[in-house]
This record gives structure tokens, C-alpha cells and sequence, in this order.
């Protein structure tokens, strides 16, 4: 299916898109879009960044405002699916869902269906367009996509532009639940570590020192000891890319379950307890869950909380690793 498509729009660059250039950061933004035809745009001065016309080849940074108007003949597959939503809260401005680990926020190169976006645009057609990008109607902020619990989604334009500056301001407070490797030797800590895009591998994050890093800042504490593994509550100052799970590598402790930043054989220190080893090596996705949030309502400014029971697969898990 083709259609004419001739909309502007106003995005600002978040953290997840640091270093992206910019004709890429296009082409993500409207999977629609053909990278030759991004770069068409951007060259012929129909896309600029904070006003100013760049090259394809632009590294966009956090807080950029890429504009711009697209003309241009597109294959259209973004569409509404009957995707299944736990809603949580509800109300005329915006809505809380519980996310199940295994489903992608919004298309995506190789995730182009069956996402929280698809769901949105089915279960609430009205919320289309709000946020101007078209493959992530209302979606305020994401989470990775076998990483379960809250996510927000704003139902007008008033409401998305409020909940996204508390998001920018910090003002929004997110604590996460994670099951790490090994016991940390101090009850809680703080973790401030830089994080930025890997020098290699351009999806994958990094500590690092380079100037394009970025501040981040961590608090955690342990819930609950187990065999070799530790029940551990996040508390997190910024929203950096894989933040929790970067940090966590960093110091040793990864998230169970973490194929990118998590050991390479975990089963190893298990060998000595075939059983465990083998529950270890069958893990089917990182154990990290977005347990609570508190955020301003954009109509009333009160501050709500909204909190997610610790899913059912983290909590059988975890069983098997008790020491009493």
C-alpha cells in the first residue's frame, strides 16, 4: 500500500538516540522511510536540527529538535493489531499499562508488528497522531523489550508535551526490581558512572570517559539474598540507555538473564549444582521489571504512585535459589 504522506513535525532527541546520525535517527523515527529518502529530505533542507540544515551524516545529540516536513510516497505498515494491554489506570488524559517482558514499545527495524504501539492505536484509536511520530502514538518514555512493568502513555498533546518534560526535568521518580549475579558486600550504594554509546558495536552502551558520554547516576539496595543471586531495588536519578543494566555489569553484579551486558557463561558458577546451572542457563529474558512510579497528573499537578507486583516468572525463579 502506497499513500502521499506531507506531515511536519517537532521531535526532541532523547537519551536512547545519542550519536545516532541523523538520516538513521530519521529512518527509526518513521520506519516507513527509506534511508535513501531520508537523506533526500535531509539534503534538500526539508529536515534540519534546532533550525539549521545538517548533513545525512550529523550525530544528533539529547535535547536536539530535529523538524522538519515529510513529503514523500511511503509504504504504509503501521496499522492497529489487537495486541493484548494490562491497564493499570486510566483516566481523559493519559494511561498506565503493566508491560509483559517480550513485547517491543514501538516498531522498529525487524519488530515492524505486534507492538505496544500496534496495541495503542487498536484498543484507543483516538490517541493517534499525539506526539507527532506517527509509530509511537502517546508514548512518553520505553522500556527494553524483555524488561516488564510500568509504562506511560499520554492521550492528548497537552498531557504528552507535560509528562515528557518531567521525564527531561527528572522530576519523574522510577525505582526498577532486578535479580542480579552474586551478593553485593554492602546492603545499598549508589553507582555514578558516565554512560555512552559503545565505540564499536553503535546499539550496545558503555561506561566510559569519552566527551559524548553522559551523567548517570544509580541508587540500589538489596530486598533479598539467594544462592549466588540478590533481589535488588533500583532507584534511578537519570534515564540513560540500559542505565540499570550497564551499571550493574559495571560493578560486577549484571542482571540474570542480561545477553548483552551480562556474563558471557554464567552457568560456570553454578557447575558445582547441576540443577541450577541448568535453571541458569534456560533463563529466557533479563530479570529486571519497572516496579514503581510517581509522576505529576498533567491537569491536577498531584503526585501520583503507581506500582506493579513483581512478576510471576521472577518470583518462581528466584525460588529456586532460597537458602533457607
Amino acid at each position: 500500500m502506497h499513500e502521499q504522506s506531507n506531515r511536519s513535525f517537532a521531535i526532541l532527541v532523547d537519551n536512547d538516540d545519542i550519536g545516532k546520525r541523523l538520516d538513521t535517527f530519521i529512518t527509526s523515527t518513521f520506519p516507513e522511510i527509506s534511508r535513501s529518502a531520508a537523506s533526500r529530505l535531509i539534503r534538500n533542507g526539508d529536515i534540519s536540527v534546532q533550525g539549521v540544515i545538517k548533513k545525512p551524516g550529523f550525530r544528533v545529540n539529547a535535547g536536539d529538535i530535529v523538524s522538519g516536513t515529510i513529503s514523500e510516497l511511503t509504504d504504509v505498515a503501521f496499522k492497529p493489531e489487537p495486541v493484548d494491554i494490562d491497564i493499570i489506570f486510566e483516566d481523559n488524559l493519559f494511561l498506565v499499562i503493566n508491560k509483559k517482558p517480550g513485547i517491543v514499545v514501538h516498531p522498529s527495524p525487524g519488530h515492524d508488528h505486534g507492538t505496544i504501539a500496534n496495541g495503542i492505536l487498536f484498543h484507543r484509536p483516538q490517541i493517534e497522531g499525539v506526539g507527532g511520530i506517527p509509530t509511537r502514538p502517546g508514548i512518553v518514555h520505553r522500556l527494553d523489550k524483555d524488561t516488564s512493568g510500568i509504562l506511560i502513555i499520554a492521550k492528548t498533546e497537552s498531557a504528552y508535551n507535560y509528562l515528557v518534560s518531567q521525564f527531561k526535568e527528572r522530576s519523574i521518580s522510577k525505582t526498577y526490581i532486578g535479580i542480579v549475579f552474586g551478593i553485593p558486600d554492602r546492603e545499598s550504594g549508589q553507582i555514578v558512572l558516565n554512560i555512552g554509546r559503545h565505540a564499536s558495536m553503535r546499539k550496545k552502551m558503555t561506561v566510559t570517559d569519552r566527551d559524548s558520554a553522559r551523567y548517570a547516576e544509580t541508587h540500589w539496595k538489596i530486598r533479598e539474598r539467594y544462592h549466588r543471586l540478590s533481589l535488588m531495588e533500583f532507584d534511578i536519578k537519570t534515564g540513560r540507555t540500559h542505565q540499570i543494566r550497564v551499571h550493574c555489569a559495571a560493578i560486577r553484579h549484571p542482571i540474570v538473564g542480561d545477553l548483552i551486558y551480562g556474563f558471557k557463561k554464567p552457568y560456570k558458577l553454578f557447575e558445582d549444582t547441576p540443577a541450577l546451572k541448568k535453571i541458569i542457563s534456560g533463563v529466557p529474558r533479563q530479570m529486571l521489571h519497572a516496579w514503581h512510579l510517581k509522576v505529576y497528573h498533567p491537569e491536577t499537578g498531584e503526585l501520583l504512585h503507581f506500582e506493579t507486583p513483581i512478576p510471576g516468572d521472577m518470583l518462581s525463579f528466584l525460588e529456586n535459589f532460597r537458602t533457607d
